[in-house]
């Protein structure tokens, strides 16, 4: 069991009212908050620490330097990676999936090869494959879902073909909750030669995720979706994959000369960290980490799950509430829209009783093209979240309901 007050003190947005009621958080698909230790590592940093890394021989360089480097070893070890040169530091997921989908593409996507997704993906697991298919002359194929939000893995099957270069898929559906089965899609693309991209970004919080039990080719997350800062994030990539894939920007600190005729690349990781590095946040996300492998991703994710089955009991005694993604397996996540009100407009009114939720289509317009609905209302949980907040999440939707019917 998970003592639950004094998880909520460790979070000091939590302790606010918005429009004089209590704040509830439900939008931590979005973004969660902050726990004191890792605003207190990010003040620590630019009070006593504050350097440019890898190149000064000072105290202070030195200094974040060792702790630089710490932080992708404790990465590494919370994810289970080979080697710790397989931890690329990036800016969020979104980079990371751009970082693979331009070099990975550069170097192995070809006119008339083929990239896999699914029709679940968020616009940052789609748009850069597009681009790279565009600029290749490959073409993008999508595997389907069902009504419930499970991935047709029939379909999936049927879309590898010996041109299929790469295969990216999200680990969990930030707009419907699915916990996707990526072991069984990874075994079955490596069964054809085909390297995996996860994205990661749903999935990091609320699961285990060890990449060399999983043998996921490359795995993306962001930090603020694990209580880390914004404008931080992972790539892990297989490092025989990253060696061969060229370098994605250009400039310091990823290369090892440079002179007018030739320059040389660094190895890795600095291969993909050209220029001064987001030390301070860097150090704000190993912080984090620490903080939820010291609760223990288990007896979060069992927590969630609870929330999850309460949230879905209570929302389901509301007449003409409409469900979307309902698989077995899934995220503590529920989107949902109250009979035909629109998602923007109950989402004002359960705003002013404290209670922030996520409106419209969460950066996944296909899906909800598939669904023909124009977004969903979205309440997302986190281990600081409770059953009464959920109460209160009640109250304003038979609210809203009662308003605008």
């Amino acid at each position: 069991m998970l003592d639950i007050n004094k998880i909520r003190a460790d979070f000091p947005i939590l302790q606010q009212n918005i429009y004089g009621k209590p704040l509830v958080y439900f939008d931590n698909a979005a973004t969660n908050q902050k726990p004191q230790c890792v605003i207190d590592t990010l003040v620590n940093y630019y009070t006593h620490e504050n350097s440019n890394i890898h190149r000064g021989v000072h105290y202070l360089s030195q200094k974040a330097t060792i702790a630089f480097e710490n932080a992708r070893e404790t990465v590494k070890t919370f994810i289970n990676a080979k080697s710790s040169s397989e931890i690329i530091f990036t800016r969020g997921t979104t980079e990371s999936i751009n970082l693979v989908a331009q070099s990975f593409g550069k170097k192995f996507i070809n006119q008339g090869d083929e990239v896999i997704i699914s029709a679940m993906e968020h616009h940052s697991n789609i748009v850069p494959w597009q681009m790279i298919c565009e600029e290749k002359g490959a073409f993008l194929k999508v595997i389907p879902f069902f009504e419930n939000g499970e991935l047709d893995l029939d379909a999936f099957e049927n879309l590898i073909s010996a041109k299929t270069r790469i295969i990216a898929i999200t680990h969990v559906s930030n707009a419907l909750g699915t916990i996707n089965p990526i072991k069984e899609i990874i075994k079955k693309a490596h069964a054809n030669n085909i390297p995996v991209l996860i994205d990661g970004a749903q999935g990091i919080a609320h699961t285990d995720v060890d990449v060399q039990e999983l043998d996921c080719d490359f795995y993306c997350f962001s930090g603020h979706k694990i209580y880390a800062p914004m404008g931080i994030g992972i790539l892990y990539g297989k490092e025989e994959l990253l060696n061969q894939m060229p370098p994605y920007h250009g400039g310091g600190e990823m290369i090892k000369t440079v002179t007018f005729e030739k320059t040389t690349y660094n190895d890795l990781p600095f291969k993909f960290e050209a220029g001064t590095p987001n030390v301070g946040d860097v150090l704000g996300m190993e912080k984090a980490l620490q903080y939820v492998k010291e609760i223990g991703l288990e007896n979060i994710a069992k927590y969630e799950d609870n929330l999850l089955k309460y949230a879905t009991e209570k929302l389901s005694e509301i007449e003409d509430i409409r469900f979307f993604g309902t698989a077995e397996h899934k995220s503590a996540v529920i989107s949902f829209l109250i009979g035909n009100i629109h998602p923007f407009d109950a989402g004002t009114i359960i705003d002013h009783f404290g209670v922030a939720v996520r409106t419209g289509h969460h950066c996944a317009q296909p899906l909800m093209d598939i669904y023909k609905i124009p977004g969903t209302i979205r309440a997302s949980f986190a281990f600081y979240n409770t059953k009464e907040e959920i109460d209160v999440l009640i109250t304003a939707v038979k609210k809203a309901k009662q308003m605008l019917e």
